[in-house]
């Protein structure tokens, strides 16, 4: 049961690291692509094969 006072707080830093992590991602603009997915989906080329 005293485990439970070392795990519960430890999981709370990790979301918190995550959450804020996450949020530094999305204010860096780290996601914006709209042209590029737009473009990506009207191509009639795919490109399945690995790179050499």
């Amino acid at each position: 049961m005293t485990i439970l006072a070392y795990l519960i707080p430890i999981s709370l830093i990790l979301g918190g690291l995550g959450l804020a992590f996450f949020v530094w991602t999305v204010r860096s603009n780290q996601y914006d692509d709209p042209e590029g997915n737009a473009q990506r989906i009207l191509r009639d080329t795919y490109d399945d094969k690995p790179k050499r």
